[in-house]
């Protein structure tokens, strides 16, 4: 296929999706936490890329190499801080963005597998908090883990199970950074692209809901 086709196939690609009609009470301003969560995310990711180029995921080097990225790193301090306020607004954002899922009732058919997908995302996002809380491998986010991994073991029959798992034996560790560090950076992510790409296409395919 030569340049000039693929160019058009582009193009037509592009102009079909921008003459996709939208309902017109998608302009409600309430409408916009879904695509203000998918920003954080990107934030994310990409500030994310950035701390990890300097992180330490030990539990010697965890704290030591935080300090590091704000001491003296060039703009590290600015990017751990828009880091750090990126995942809470991603937390507020997708909240409110289920809470106009749920008061439009756009969950209903046939967007029922959208709303599973939208709530993955939410325990993901939620899931990302909690590991990169962790990560820092001070006093508090020690015992977050610790905490973190208990609530795990109390869930019934598998609990003991999911708790030696999350915490890579008997007790929180440095294997136990190690899995949450994989988590947050690798397991976690793929996840979340894997559902936002469904989330997308189905939205793509079904078209925006036009709520009440």
């Amino acid at each position: 296929m030569s340049t000039e086709m693929k160019d058009v196939d582009v193009k037509t690609m592009l102009k079909e999706i921008g003459a996709k009609p939208v309902p017109a009470s998608v302009r409600k301003f309430y409408y916009c936490f879904g695509g203000l969560t998918f920003l954080t995310f990107c934030v994310q990711v990409l500030t994310g890329i950035i701390l990890a180029m300097y992180y330490v995921p030990t539990p010697e080097g965890a704290y030591a190499s935080i300090q590091f990225i704000m001491t003296d790193v060039n703009m590290g301090a600015v990017v751990r801080s828009i880091h750090r306020i990126a995942s809470n607004l991603m937390v507020v954002f997708v909240l409110f963005h289920m809470l106009r899922v749920i008061l439009t009732k756009s969950y209903k058919h046939p967007r029922q597998f959208n709303w599973v997908a939208g709530v993955c995302l939410l325990l993901l996002t939620l899931g990302f908090c909690f590991t990169g809380y962790m990560l820092i491998w001070d006093q508090v986010g020690y015992w977050a883990a610790v905490i973190g991994t208990q609530i795990a073991g109390s869930i019934p029959l598998l609990g003991g199970v999911l708790q030696e798992m999350a915490q890579g034996g008997s007790k929180v560790s440095g294997v136990t950074l190690s899995r949450f560090y994989a988590l947050h950076i690798a397991g976690m992510p793929i996840l979340a692209i894997l559902f936002l790409t469904l989330h997308f296409i189905m939205i793509r395919k079904q078209g925006i809901s036009r709520g009440l």
